[in-house]
């Protein structure tokens, strides 16, 4: 993968920057290698991992953004989508679409995800409801839901490890 203002070095893993390098510069490249491991195939083995990639990719978001890691029986990635579009403190979320999205792409399980602008990633009473609609929505046909996390520049907040899923 080539990242922003960055060549491959000479050992395997590390890159040499061509031209001076920005915060904005390294933000690029953080999301470039979150997009790059939540790429088709990998496997997710431990939570944590995927949280902060998910995190790298949303936090910054000025509006609501909700996507779903959809995942084979295996729970390897097989895509990751960002599914619907809100506004500055809310996201309608449509079970029927979230459905539609994992049977077409075939997932056995999928990981729910939203960012909150505000940088607290407390989960609201809407977002509890409406992972209760998309669990069981989503059970109906066969696919687990094993969380949903929101995250925000202040971090995450998994529902799962709460058990609200």
């Amino acid at each position: 993968m080539k990242y922003h203002k960055f060549k491959a070095g000479e050992k395997a893993g590390t890159y040499v920057a061509e031209t001076p390098v920005t915060e904005e510069d390294i933000l690029t490249m953080a999301r470039q290698l979150s997009r790059q491991r939540l790429a088709k195939g990998r496997c997710i083995e431990q939570p944590a991992d995927a949280f902060s990639y998910l995190q790298t990719l949303m936090h910054a978001y000025e509006h609501e953004v909700f996507g779903a890691l959809l995942l084979d029986n295996r729970h390897r990635i097989i895509t990751f989508e960002e599914i619907f579009r809100g506004t500055l403190d809310a996201a309608s979320v449509y079970p029927r679409e979230v459905v539609k999205i994992a049977l077409s792409h075939n997932a056995a399980a999928l990981v729910l995800v939203h960012n909150h602008p505000s940088g607290d990633p407390e989960p609201s009473e809407a977002d509890k409801r409406i992972t209760i609609q998309l669990r069981d929505a989503l059970n109906m046909v066969g696919v687990r839901t094993l969380d949903h996390v929101v995250v925000s520049t202040e971090g995450h907040v998994s529902l799962a490890e709460r058990g609200m899923v």
